[in-house]
């Protein structure tokens, strides 16, 4: 494209980042402009919650780029700017101060933001919410040895919080609505295993439960107050129930949205032929599934990012990625792969008492539609291989660790 061609990204996380990257590989020689509401350099989001808060990782190891890169690559990178408006028909974004940028092409990787319930009290000192470094940086002064923290929401970012938690000392309750921890993610049978982790690690872990409210004095917040009437006390709160996706800017401007997000095509393109979206808010037609797939997943902030671009410079792809996740929590390390809001049934194969396992998720006809390798590697392209085939599999044989996963199905 020429170089006078301009292309805005709007979003300064690793999708963002990830974009940039993916143009000037490509030989984009137009301009590129890159907003990004937070002040900090793009930097990838997992380790907030993983291996920052367990002193292993500084912001330096998991930020994309350094600014020499950005400056090196011509790219002019907007720092703590926000993108307050969309005009599809000027080919506009417009800015807080009224002034506007024109664009010949734009992505939206505007991620999510953190879901705040309307609970008394939520906004008092002392409650946390984890989304950016700066929340991972006051979260981090709290978790001292001997001090106690109340998390409330057993999903991702609650459990690998109270486990890293738990190793610095700091005594943990964990409170949730559902019957097991991540069920809905995982299903009751594999969230029993989170469950039995954690209370394994002294983590006060109740089900079930509903809050009231948070307590405070003066202010600040005291703990937890259930709606059996019992109490929770604790030095700070972590609310960690889900994320929102940020489509706002996407509602005003009248891009078709839906099923919590973005709608885009394979390609990742929105329905104004100008505009991609990626990551968090993106809810992407899959071509294996034959479905929508909108996933707050990293791998897809990593990799969609290359498809978008080649559709913004005129060579449209389809992102065929499988949906992937991963979590490290106390000795339990695991990856899940795949796409299963509607199976039938679990199976196991290895020892799930002694969390070394692989766990797969089936429909009606024996078909794999995602799998779990819990402290068991080596396995994952095979677990894809058998969800891509769309194939019955032999049950029997999918069961039993003597049966390479590589001869399978059949």
């Amino acid at each position: 494209m020429a170089s006078s061609t301009t292309f805005v990204i709007v979003g300064g996380g690793l999708a963002g980042a990830k974009a940039v990257e993916a143009l000037r590989d490509n030989d984009f020689d137009g301009q590129i402009i890159l907003f990004a509401d937070e002040k900090h350099l793009p930097y990838e989001r997992p380790p907030l919650s993983k291996e920052y808060l367990a002193g292993k990782k500084s912001l330096a190891d998991f930020t994309v780029q350094d600014s020499g890169w950005y400056r090196d690559h011509d790219v002019d990178l907007r720092l703590g700017s926000r993108v307050s408006s969309l005009d599809p028909n000027a080919h506009t974004v417009g800015l807080p101060d009224d002034t506007t940028v024109a664009y010949d092409r734009l992505l939206l990787a505007t991620g999510s933001a953190s879901r705040r319930p309307p609970l008394p009290g939520s906004d008092a000192d002392g409650v946390h919410y984890l989304r950016t470094y700066d929340d991972a940086v006051e979260l981090n002064s709290v978790l001292t040895e001997g001090s106690s923290l109340a998390v409330v929401g057993a999903g991702w970012i609650g459990l690998e919080v109270a486990a890293g938690a738990r190793q610095r000392g700091v005594n943990v309750t964990v409170v949730e609505t559902a019957k097991q921890p991540l069920l809905a993610a995982l299903g009751e049978t594999v969230g029993e295993v989170f469950a039995d982790l954690h209370r394994e690690h002294g983590v006060d872990l109740r089900l079930e439960a509903q809050v009231e409210e948070i307590t405070t004095t003066d202010g600040r917040a005291t703990g937890l107050k259930m709606r059996d009437g019992s109490t929770v006390a604790a030095d700070a709160v972590l609310v960690a129930v889900g994320a929102r996706p940020n489509i706002e800017l996407a509602e005003r401007a009248g891009l078709a949205t839906g099923d919590g997000g973005v709608l885009v095509d394979a390609s990742l393109r929105t329905s104004d032929p100008d505009v991609y979206a990626v990551g968090d808010i993106a809810a992407a037609e899959h071509p294996l599934f034959g479905t929508r797939i909108r996933t707050e997943h990293w791998a897809n902030a990593l990799k969609q990012p290359a498809v978008a671009a080649a559709g913004m410079l005129g060579a449209p792809g389809e992102y065929a990625e499988l949906p992937y996740f991963f979590t490290d929590q106390y000795d339990l390390g695991m990856e899940y792969v795949g796409h299963a809001p509607a199976f039938e049934r679990v199976v196991f194969r290895g020892d799930v008492s002694g969390r070394e396992f692989v766990a797969f998720w089936l429909d009606g006809h024996d078909r794999v539609l995602a799998g779990m390798n819990v402290n068991v590697w080596d396995v994952l392209d095979d677990v894809k291989a058998l969800i891509r085939s769309k194939a019955p599999v032999d049950v029997d044989a999918l069961t039993d660790p003597r049966a390479p996963l590589a001869d399978l199905p059949g």
